[in-house]
């Protein structure tokens, strides 16, 4: 057997050293959330020892009791457990900037030459495969969300309101507090800081004709401020905001930043800086950048102290049901409701078969069925055999 190696104490791990790690991370880190999740296991308990694994899976845990990206929050829980308040600052901002950078590179990209016919027909290929990674991901996650009747029933529910135009807010909290209060659970009713880091309010948008900084900033800090559950449900809250109460984004524009948002390292929720740098140039990739992630520095530092009272409440944790099973019934609609702009002929079609079959069967790595996308896209066009 190996030897059991102690943890190394908070004095030893440098602030470069964090730095260096997650800045390293944030530029390879392809894959989604629990790919990230597994990267930081094995750099931080088994290369560099700085905590057990039960004190790494306590941090995981956590991240699940708050609104934002999962693995940026992971990044930021270790900063802070290695060097407080700098650490969470030096690990959170070193993940999060290697993708921003690649992905307002992809925006200068958009806007420079997205009408060209090359780029178009690479994003012809990943369209679908992009809606293949969410059927994926609802695949995997409904046994877990829908565990039993009345989380299905909440479930079916929530499709309704949804499919028929009831704010997502509203489905998604609305769904919590009825999976908490029909659940009934045993033991004292949560205190009200309890639900509170939970149920955090969205920050008021105000309908606008035009882009400003300003409330490119809010509609990004609002969704920042209140998503829960897997990066793909940032569909949801986009389409709402962005396409339909604003009018800023069309159908085939938030399919593209999506699908950007894939083919490049990180949290998906760099998204944000691509829809930033299309609508206003580098400053609005700059705030919403700032307005998706800031909440996520904010909850890991406020929920910490509470997260242990958090976890050992049965009412809570019904809260957390009806919001993750609210979550993918979101996915869900907004899923078939993107389908029309993507699948638009019978190549995407079979791309979007083929990739949907290679997640779910053989569980092959989205990153490289992405870049085949994209390459199918560039053959189909060069061969003529898509018009």
């Amino acid at each position: 057997m190996s030897p059991v190696h102690p943890e190394r104490s908070r004095g030893a791990t440098s602030l470069t050293e964090l730095a260096l790690l997650f800045l390293r991370l944030g530029t390879t880190a392809f894959g989604g959330p629990a790919a990230h999740v597994a990267m930081m296991q094995d750099e931080v308990v088994k290369r560099r020892r700085w905590m057990s694994e039960e004190r790494f899976l306590d941090l995981v845990g956590a991240t699940n009791l708050i609104p934002g990206p999962n693995s940026t929050e992971l990044a930021i829980h270790i900063g802070f457990d290695r060097r407080r308040w700098a650490g969470l600052v030096v690990a959170g901002v070193s993940f999060i900037v290697p993708a921003t950078l690649i992905t307002a590179l992809f925006g200068w990209a958009y806007v420079t030459f997205g009408t060209l016919p090359a780029v178009g027909w690479v994003l012809y290929g990943v369209k679908p495969v992009i809606l293949a990674v969410v059927v994926q991901a609802i695949w995997a996650l409904t046994p877990k969300a829908a565990r039993d009747g009345w989380l299905r029933f909440l479930g079916a529910v929530a499709v309704v309101l949804s499919a028929v135009g009831v704010n997502e807010l509203l489905v998604l909290f609305g769904a919590g507090f009825i999976a908490m209060i029909g659940r009934q659970p045993k033991g004292p009713a949560p205190k009200l800081a309890q639900i509170v880091p939970l149920a955090v309010p969205g920050v008021a948008v105000a309908a606008a004709s035009q882009v400003t900084l300003s409330s490119l900033f809010l509609v990004f800090l609002k969704v920042g401020s209140v998503l829960f559950g897997s990066g793909y449900v940032l569909l949801a809250f986009l389409r709402a905001d962005l396409v339909q109460r604003l009018g800023w984004l069309t159908e085939a524009q938030l399919i593209d930043a999506i699908a950007v948002g894939q083919i490049t390292p990180g949290p998906v929720f760099t998204t944000a800086t691509f829809i930033g740098y299309v609508l206003a140039g580098p400053g609005g990739a700059l705030v919403a950048t700032l307005g998706i992630f800031l909440p996520a520095f904010v909850f890991v530092a406020l929920s910490g102290p509470l997260v242990p009272r958090i976890r050992r409440s049965a009412w809570a944790g019904a809260f957390l049901d009806g919001v993750n099973v609210a979550s993918l019934a979101l996915m869900a609609v907004v899923t078939f409701q993107l389908g029309a702009a993507a699948l638009i002929d019978p190549w995407t079609l079979v791309l979007g078969f083929l990739s949907a079959t290679m997640l779910v069967r053989f569980k092959t790595n989205s990153t490289w069925l992405v870049l085949g996308g994209a390459a199918a896209g560039g053959v189909l066009h060069l061969t003529g055999l898509a018009s």
